[in-house]
Formats: structure tokens, sequence, C-alpha cells
């Protein structure tokens, strides 16, 4: 039986493209989201996998609902579609602003989604993970994340603190068979993206172009089959770390 991954924040963006990609090299997909419409429609999509689930989850804002949430689906995970061998973290939202203009409420909103949400998935994952045999979780982080970036204040504190999540995870697990990477994307044609133009954006990527989310899924790929890295960062950005 082909290996199950879950790929949370799987309906859309970065992690639809995971989705589909993994389902076609055959593994067993499951989609999580908040949006039902969305996961059904791009489960419908997969092509490849022999089995593909969707569970709707994730969206309670109360840390400890939440984390019963999470833990509740994974167990429905566990239970109807067996061990978990991957996992991709690329749910995330962006609510962008100056510091002294932030919303307290949209602060916690993308601290939740972006970093305790993959804390709580990843600690659920494991779980079922560590029956498995040579698993592996990629968190999808940004390149923001290791420079920043003014009036992304919250969001660039979100996606470092996976940084740091990802490599201390990475050390605690290892010994397990366990690896634990971290994906930082540059500008990528998302809805994330949907307000800079191509020209704009063009102009401070080297490589003079926007990223695909397929060409971010082959490096997901990437760090979930290489068995002898872990605890890495990647940036697939087009070269645009080197222009911040």
């Amino acid at each position: 039986m082909s290996r199950l991954c879950v790929v949370c924040g799987g309906s859309k963006g970065i992690g639809r493209a995971v989705s589909r990609l993994l389902a076609e090299k055959g593994f067993r997909v499951t989609v999580l989201s908040r949006n039902q419409d969305a996961a059904r429609a791009t489960v419908t999509s997969l092509k490849g996998g022999r089995y593909r689930a969707y569970l709707k989850g994730l969206c309670s804002p109360g840390i400890a609902q939440r984390l019963q949430e999470v833990q509740k689906t994974f167990e429905n995970i566990q239970n109807t579609c067996g061990n978990i061998s991957y996992l991709v973290n690329a749910a995330g939202i962006n609510k962008d602003s100056l510091l002294l203009r932030a919303r307290p409420e949209d602060m916690v909103s993308v601290l939740h989604t972006n970093l305790l949400g993959s804390m709580l998935t990843s600690r659920a994952a494991l779980r079922s993970m560590l029956r498995a045999r040579g698993g592996a979780i990629v968190n999808i982080g940004s390149v923001v994340g290791l420079k920043g970036n003014s009036g992304q204040c919250v969001y660039s504190a979100s996606k470092a603190g996976l940084e740091g999540f990802t490599r201390s995870l990475a050390k605690e697990v290892a010994s397990r068979n366990v690896r634990v990477n971290l994906l930082a994307p540059g500008f990528i044609r998302t809805d994330m993206t949907a307000g800079l133009s191509e020209e704009e954006g063009a102009r401070s990527i080297p490589l003079g172009r926007l990223g695909e989310p397929e060409e971010v899924a082959q490096a997901v790929l990437f760090l979930l089959l290489s068995p002898y890295v872990t605890g890495q960062v990647l940036a697939v950005d087009g070269g645009l770390q080197l222009a911040m």
C-alpha cells in the first residue's frame, strides 16, 4: 500500500499543488481545510492516488478547543486511512499592516493559523508517524520569515517561529527516523500575491518572474523523499532573498 500524506491547507494555492503532485506520484492523500467546498473540489481533481479522503477541521478559535479538534481529526485519519507517513503544513494567512495599525485580533489569528496550527497538527500527526518508517514533515514558511519585511511584522514573526519550531522538532524526532524541514517560498502566484502585479514583483526577483505553486510543490516532494535531509530551510524564491 502506498504511503499516506496529510496536506493541511491542501485545498488551494501551494497546498493544492502539493496535493495534486503527491496524488500523481501515487501517494494516498488526505486534504485538510476549513473550506468544505474547496476541499471537495480539490479531492475531485486529484489523479493517480488510489485513495483520497476529505476531512474538515482546524477551525476552532480557542487553544484548548482547537487542540481537541486537531487530535480528533488525526485520530479519524488514523482509524480510517492508517498510519501517516508524511505531513505538509501549508495552511497560512496574512493580514498585512504596520505594527502600530495591526488589530490585536488579526495578530492572534495570524499566529494561531501560521504557527500554532502547524505545531498542533505536527504534534497530532507524530502519534501516527512514529508507527511508520521514515516519516517526514514539511512546514511551509516564507522568505519574509527569514529576512523580514516592512508592513509584515506579524506575518514575519509567525513564519520565523516556524523555523525555530522546525529545527527543534527535527532534533527531537531524528532518533525515530522522522525528518522535519522548512520550505520558504518567495512571491508565488497565489491568492496571497493577488494584489502584486507581475511587473512589480519581477523587478525585485533575480529570476525576473513570480513562482508557480507547482514549482513549490516539486521542492516539497524533494524534502519529503530525501532520506538524509532534516532540520533544513530551503528557499524557493527565484533568488528574492538575495535582493532583500
